[in-house]
């Protein structure tokens, strides 16, 4: 996914309200749409850098929504995507590329399909083995080098998506989580000690049928793409 004009440039004063943050940029402080409602823990130092997208929409309040921060993390400065927006479409985007290889063999992908009693998934895939119910998480945590996690609050909801998941496995269907990395890392796990609950669904739906996978993202001002599988680390 390369942007389609460039970013604009700034330094991060503060994150508030979870979907605002003030950010100082050459003409002044601006307030910028923040499309993230997770804790964002290690990415909100003052005076980091960040990269804004432009919309041109005349009825956008705020025109500007904060996509990148240079964070300094273990293991060194790095571009991590923020917006938990543009997963799916990265998704997208790598399986038209045929780069998601649980899914080669399926021919299209519907987004936002109803099922289980009031969910709804990211995608249903389908092809000549039927369809793949596909659930998309974004991970943007890492406490330590090369290891990135999630959730990094609690994720209740996601936790109740790896329950409808796993109902679809039972039932006989089949049902894929794609983790999308917007950082570098090397491996995957699930930060338990901030969600035991999500841990706990993660695993019992994986016990149970639910295909996962995770894919580290190159992540840049020019850009964020799908670049390779990672391993997930999480125990049985």
């Amino acid at each position: 996914m390369q942007w389609p004009s460039p970013l604009t440039e700034g330094r991060l004063l503060r994150r508030y309200k979870r979907f605002l943050a003030d950010v100082e940029t050459g003409d002044g402080v601006v307030t910028v749409h923040c499309p993230n409602p997770g804790a964002m823990m290690g990415l909100l130092t003052p005076g980091s850098r960040v990269l804004m997208s432009r919309s041109n929409s005349p009825t956008r309040k705020l025109p500007l929504t904060w996509e990148l921060v240079e964070a300094d993390l273990p293991g060194g400065p790095q571009w991590v995507g923020v917006n938990t927006l543009r997963p799916n479409a990265l998704v997208a985007e790598a399986f038209r590329a045929g780069l998601i290889a649980p899914l080669a063999g399926y021919e299209t992908l519907r987004p936002e399909v109803r099922y289980a009693t009031a969910s709804r998934v990211d995608f249903v895939a389908d092809g000549p083995a039927g369809p793949c119910h596909v659930e998309v998480k974004n991970c943007h945590l890492l406490r330590r080098e090369r290891l990135a996690e999630f959730p990094d609050c609690k994720a209740a909801r996601s936790a109740r998506h790896m329950r409808d998941l796993a109902e679809v496995v039972a039932a006989g269907g089949r049902a894929l989580v794609v983790i999308v990395v917007q950082m570098q890392a090397e491996a995957f796990d699930v930060a338990r000690d901030i969600d035991p609950a999500f841990d706990r669904a993660f695993r019992e739906a994986r016990a149970g049928g639910v295909e996962a996978r995770a894919y580290r993202c190159g992540v840049g001002p020019e850009g964020v793409t799908i670049e390779t599988e990672i391993p997930i680390v999480t125990p049985a």
